[in-house]
């Protein structure tokens, strides 16, 4: 995966130092922190898109930091440590770990575990992208983007930009719109769909994309 940015969570300075010019050798940009206090603030940045992690670190061990992540991420995670008994593994994969190597490692393995990890995790949600001329919609996380800025979207905003993106240069009813909400349990009325509907507008255009969705009196809306 291009560009795939991996946070090193490590306290051995020279392995972490190692691994970080290893892995940027190969393409990727990578994060190391040294501040293992605020360590969590460095896991929940929506940017990373995996977590090498060890388990004796000061603070927190890497099973508390594990399980809090998993509180709300799905972010690859790799054990990455010393303790090589079954238990370790066993409770590294129980709490949510995605795999698990002992050191001392074989770097060309990690770096394929790496690689096989992130293509199983992000090959189908890169194909996940609907494009209205520089306007991306990106399904797997929920988000718009434009030119460089990006925007979180609620699910109601996402359903009817997917339905207006998808039938692009065509009237979308609101009567089409909202059964296309309703068949996704998410449940409105006339005037919710209207205020979603302008809380859509001003996300794309506070992303700078003047607002592309029409709308066509006693007819819809339509992206043409």
């Amino acid at each position: 995966m291009q560009n795939a940015k991996i946070l090193i969570i490590e306290d051995a300075e020279t392995l972490r130092r190692e691994l970080t010019a290893f892995l940027k050798n190969y393409g990727y940009e990578v994060e190391a922190p040294d501040d293992f206090q605020n360590v969590m603030n460095y896991a929940s940045q929506d940017d990373v898109h995996l977590i090498l992690l060890d388990i004796n670190l000061p603070v927190y061990d890497g099973y508390y930091i594990c399980r809090e992540i998993r509180k709300y991420s799905q972010v690859p995670i790799i054990i990455v440590t010393s303790r090589d008994t079954e238990v370790d593994e066993l409770m590294s994969m129980n709490i949510g770990a995605d795999d698990f190597i002992t050191k001392p490692y074989n770097t060309q393995i990690l770096l394929a575990r790496i690689e096989n990890i992130l293509r199983r995790t992000y090959a189908k949600q890169e194909s996940a992208v609907m494009t209205y001329k520089d306007l991306k919609l990106h399904l797997a996380n929920g988000t718009i983007s434009y030119q460089g800025k990006k925007e979180e979207l609620t699910k109601n905003e996402i359903k009817i930009l997917h339905c207006l993106m998808k039938n692009n240069g065509i009237i979308v009813s609101r009567e089409q719109l909202m059964e296309d909400l309703w068949s996704s349990d998410l449940f409105v009325d006339d005037n919710t769909l209207s205020v979603n509907i302008t809380r859509l507008r001003k996300k794309i255009e506070a992303i700078g994309m003047e607002n592309p969705i029409e709308t066509r009196r006693g007819l819809g809306y339509i992206m043409s």
